[in-house]
């Protein structure tokens, strides 16, 4: 029977094309063999616009999907990079109720630094020292915060943003005049390298005590409310500012070997370091900037579930109006023998190939484009709004195979609805629809 709706639907005009058709129908199967002779995108008809507006919609949908995954996941990490190489991913310091950029100092005793050497994940740590103080030339003024740090510094993440200059270095026991200034900073001061500066410092007394800096390098991060703010400077400077021992420190931070662990490290570190200090992550001391980027996942959420309707919704109306289209022919096959599965399949056939058509072509043009935005940055951004020069993106293969798997399976599902339609329908009344 299969064989026989076969050779009828060829309607060939002679026995050599019968022939021929017959032949080609026994290579594949029924459903497969109709869809493929009462479809087709190059007709003129209702259904082929339909179809072609259907693809061109699915397209859309996942090439607006991978970019907005792409560029997401990559704005996240690249934020969480700047911020965390800024302040690393845990500090820790004593544990009071010192609000001021001035921390109360401490020292790392052998308890501390058994606790660091022990906890696993743990990569490296460093001593520093923050004070407040007024940076002033002969024409400006401008308040910072001097960053102190020792010969013991990862300087890694600041070589990667230098401007100009080179990044100080400093030994143990000797007081270092050299510092290392943002380009903010630079501009607005009138300042390049090599260039002499006057950092005024009010000392417990309320006394003003003036310290002469040179400027050996020039940074720039792209994270704004650092970069208007912090100078790096000599622990040593800032020890003797306050009057500390030598073996005092107002903070240490710790440097991990993976960032993504910071809070599970941070929760063991916290148990095993003296009560009178604590420990915080990068998250927890800047909770705005991350909350911030914690409120990109709910904008992606929503363009995904807005461009899966859209899409979803363009093929069910695509399905539903080649039904109707088709509403005679369905009439015929179930004429001829074929059962509601049967017809369904046919239908099934032509929508899976019209999601297949759309998602090849979203996924060559929503790639390309995260590759060409890599490759040449195009795009740009305010860095004093966003941080950022230039749209970042970040491609990760799973996730795009993840993301086609799933949607594609959901759209499927869709289609089941309009296909219930098929089941209506009577062969009696179908044959004279038109």
């Amino acid at each position: 029977m299969l064989r026989l709706i076969q050779i009828n639907l060829c309607f060939a005009k002679d026995t050599k094309k019968s022939y021929l058709c017959t032949r080609n129908s026994n290579r594949m199967s029924g459903p497969k063999f109709i869809s493929s002779r009462l479809f087709s995108l190059s007709k003129g008809s209702l259904s082929s616009t339909v179809m072609r507006l259907a693809v061109t919609s699915v397209a859309l949908a996942i090439t607006v999907m991978i970019i907005s995954l792409a560029v997401v996941v990559g704005f996240k990490n690249q934020i969480r990079d700047k911020v965390v190489g800024f302040v690393a991913p845990i500090h820790i310091q004593s544990l009071d109720l010192n609000e001021s950029y001035e921390e109360a100092p401490f020292v790392v005793d052998e308890r501390l630094k058994e606790a660091l050497n022990s906890t696993e994940g743990i990569r490296h740590y460093q001593l520093v020292a923050d004070k407040a103080g007024m940076l002033k030339t002969d024409e400006e003024i401008q308040g910072v915060v001097m960053k102190g740090v020792g010969s013991d510094y990862d300087w890694s993440y600041f070589e990667n943003c230098l401007t100009e200059g080179k990044v100080p270095v400093y030994a143990d026991g000797e007081r270092s005049t050299e510092v290392l200034v943002s380009k903010s900073v630079a501009n607005k001061m009138l300042l390049k390298v090599g260039d002499d500066v006057r950092v005024w410092f009010v000392d417990e007394d309320m006394q003003a005590r003036g310290r002469k800096f040179i400027v050996k390098g020039i940074f720039q991060t792209g994270l704004s409310d650092f970069d208007e703010r912090y100078l790096f400077c000599d622990i040593d400077q800032i020890r003797r500012l306050n009057h500390w021992d030598e073996d005092e420190t107002g903070m240490v931070e710790v440097w991990l070997d993976d960032i993504n662990a910071m809070d599970e490290v941070n929760e063991k570190l916290y148990f095993k370091i003296p009560g009178s200090l604590a420990s915080y992550t990068a998250r927890e001391s800047n909770p705005q900037i991350f909350d911030w980027l914690e409120l990109l996942d709910t904008n992606v959420w929503l363009i995904l579930v807005l461009m899966f309707l859209v899409a979803g919704i363009t093929v069910i109306s695509m399905l539903l109006i080649i039904i109707i289209e088709k509403t005679s022919t369905i009439g015929l096959l179930k004429a001829m023998g074929a059962d509601n599965g049967f017809v369904r399949k046919v239908f099934m056939r032509r929508s899976l190939r019209v999601l297949l058509i759309g998602m090849v072509i979203g996924n060559i043009i929503g790639v390309g484009f995260c590759l060409l935005q890599q490759a040449t940055g195009f795009i740009h951004l305010n860095p004093e709004t966003y941080y950022l020069s230039a749209v970042p993106v970040e491609l990760h293969p799973i996730t795009i195979v993840m993301l086609n798997i799933a949607v594609f399976a959901l759209w499927m599902l869709m289609l089941l609805i309009p296909t219930s339609i098929i089941n209506r329908i009577r062969p009696a009344k179908a044959m004279r629809f038109e």
